[in-house]
C-alpha cells in the first residue's frame, strides 16, 4: 500500500514539475539528431521503469554524433545518467518506486563464449549505451532490474553521473598492479585524467599529471595533484626531479589528450605497464622499438564494466571530488546538437561538466 501511494505521488510530481523539451534524442545519421516522442513500454516482471533526471553530455556522445565512433543507426544517444524508479516488476527485489538509481552504461553482449557459459563478468564484447544499445537522452528507460544500481543518499547526482569514470579509473589501477608510494604518470588533464589522478591518490599512489593546456595543469593543482607538468622538452627532467631520479612506475595515457602517445612509454621505468584508457576513440600509432626497449606491457581500458559497485563505494568514501570542474546545467534540451558540436571543437580541452536536467 505504501509503495502504491509513493508511486501515485511521484506520477503526480512528474506530471506537473517536469519540463518536457526532451523526449527521445535519436541519432538517425551523422550529425542528424532528431527528437521524437517516446512510446510507452510495458514493464516485465524482471524489469524496472526509470524516469531520467540527469544525463551527462560527454565527449563520447559527441564522437558518436560525428561518427568518429560508429554506431548502427538509429540509436538514442546518452551514455551516463541517473534517474528515479517509477515502476518495479514483481520479480525485482531490492528496488522500489522512488528509489534513485544509476543506469548501467555497459551490458554483457550475451553472445560471446564467456556469456554463453554463464561468465558474463568476463564478456569479450561489452555493449555500450548510445553505441550498441539505446542510450539515456530520453524521458524514460525500461530495463532489467540488475541494469540499475541503487544510489546512497550521500552520493549526489553530480557525482553519480561520473560513476563510470571512477569505475574506469579503478579498472586501470587494477591492471597497473602498482603499490602504495609508486609514481604513475597520467597523460591528459581533462575530466577523465583528473578523476584518474584522484583514484591514484586514493590508493596512495603519487600521480604525475602531464598536459599541454595550462588551464588543465592549474586545475589539477587545485584538485590537490602536486606534480603537474607540460609535455615539453623539460618533461623527462621534471619527472626525474619529482621521482628522486627515477622514471615512473607506470603510466596512463588518456585517449582524448592529443599528446604524443609514445611519451607514456618513454617516461616509465623498464618492465612497467602503460594503460591507454578513456571513453573516446583515438587514432595513433606506437613506436614498437621504444616499447621493446622498455620491455613495457600495454593494456587498453575503454569502459568501467564490472566496477560500478566499487565506484559507488569509492564515492561514499570521498575518493573523488568533481566540485572543482566547471559546470553547466542545461534545461533547454533543444540546444543538444549545438552542445555536441561545441564539444567536438574543443574535444581535447574541455573539462566542463554539461548536465541535462530533466526533472525539477
Amino acid at each position: 500500500m505504501r509503495d502504491k501511494k509513493i508511486k501515485k505521488w511521484l506520477q503526480k510530481r512528474l506530471k506537473y514539475n517536469i519540463m518536457l523539451p526532451m523526449d527521445n534524442w535519436i541519432l538517425k545519421a551523422i550529425k542528424t539528431l532528431v527528437n521524437e516522442e517516446q512510446t510507452e513500454s510495458d514493464v516485465t516482471p524482471t524489469q524496472v521503469k526509470v524516469k531520467i533526471t540527469h544525463a551527462l553530455v560527454s565527449n563520447f556522445d559527441a564522437q558518436l554524433y560525428a561518427e568518429i565512433i560508429k554506431a548502427e543507426y538509429p540509436k538514442t544517444l546518452g551514455r551516463f545518467a541517473v534517474g528515479i524508479i517509477t515502476e518495479v516488476g514483481d520479480e525485482v527485489y531490492g528496488l522500489k518506486v522512488n528509489d534513485r538509481v544509476f543506469l548501467s552504461p555497459t551490458r554483457s553482449c550475451k553472445k560471446c563464449v564467456a556469456c554463453q557459459s554463464g561468465h558474463s563478468e568476463n564478456c569479450a564484447d561489452v555493449a555500450i549505451a548510445g553505441k550498441d544499445f539505446d542510450g539515456f537522452f530520453r524521458d524514460f528507460v525500461v530495463c532489467e532490474g540488475q541494469e540499475v544500481s541503487l544510489l546512497p543518499s550521500s552520493v549526489d547526482d553530480l557525482h553519480a553521473v561520473c560513476l563510470e569514470g571512477v569505475a574506469l579509473a579503478q579498472k586501470v589501477y587494477d591492471k597497473l598492479k602498482l603499490s602504495a608510494g609508486d609514481k604513475v604518470a597520467i597523460f591528459g588533464g581533462s575530466f577523465t585524467g583528473i578523476i584518474m589522478a584522484q583514484v591514484a591518490q586514493y590508493h596512495k599512489l603519487i600521480p604525475v599529471l602531464i598536459d599541454n593546456n595550462a588551464a588543465n595543469l592549474e586545475r589539477a593543482k587545485n584538485f590537490g595533484i602536486y606534480y603537474a607538468f607540460p609535455a615539453d622538452d623539460e618533461l623527462e627532467k621534471n619527472i626525474c626531479a619529482s621521482t628522486a631520479g627515477q622514471m615512473c612506475n607506470g603510466a596512463v595515457y588518456i585517449t582524448d589528450s592529443k599528446i604524443n602517445p609514445g611519451l607514456a612509454i618513454r617516461m616509465v621505468a623498464n618492465r612497467s605497464t602503460v594503460a591507454y584508457a578513456g571513453f573516446t576513440s583515438a587514432n595513433f600509432t606506437l613506436d614498437l622499438r621504444t616499447l621493446l626497449e622498455h620491455n613495457a606491457e600495454c593494456v587498453a581500458v575503454t569502459d568501467g564494466y564490472g566496477y560500478i559497485d566499487t565506484a559507488i563505494n569509492m564515492l561514499v568514501n570521498g575518493a573523488v571530488n568533481v566540485n572543482g570542474f566547471e559546470k553547466e546545467i542545461v534545461t533547454e534540451c533543444t540546444d543538444l546538437p549545438f552542445i555536441l558540436d561545441t564539444r567536438l571543437e574543443g574535444l581535447a580541452l574541455t573539462s566542463k561538466m554539461q548536465l541535462l536536467k530533466m526533472i525539477f
